[in-house]
């Protein structure tokens, strides 16, 4: 399994709507309200990371409120 984090920058008054929406995403384990520059942090885990990256341009980068995300691929240890 595969595992990225997304940063997620919202629109104002419009974080819960995307929380929601990102928690709908099957490939979505986990959405959190952090502090910062960004409005959520979500943990995106899928098969493989060509599946995740689909998910984030394809699907997560299109919800309505989002206003800019950063991604974050996790590396494999030795």
């Amino acid at each position: 399994m595969e595992t990225l984090f997304l940063l997620v920058e919202t629109e104002v008054g419009r974080l819960e709507e995307v929380r929601r929406r990102l928690q709908a995403e099957p490939t979505v384990v986990e959405v959190e309200a952090v502090t910062g520059p960004y409005d959520l942090i979500a943990k995106v885990q899928a098969p493989h990371i060509n599946q995740a990256l689909d998910v984030v341009v394809h699907r997560i980068r299109r919800i309505p409120g989002i206003k800019g995300t950063e991604t974050l691929v996790t590396m494999a240890g030795p």
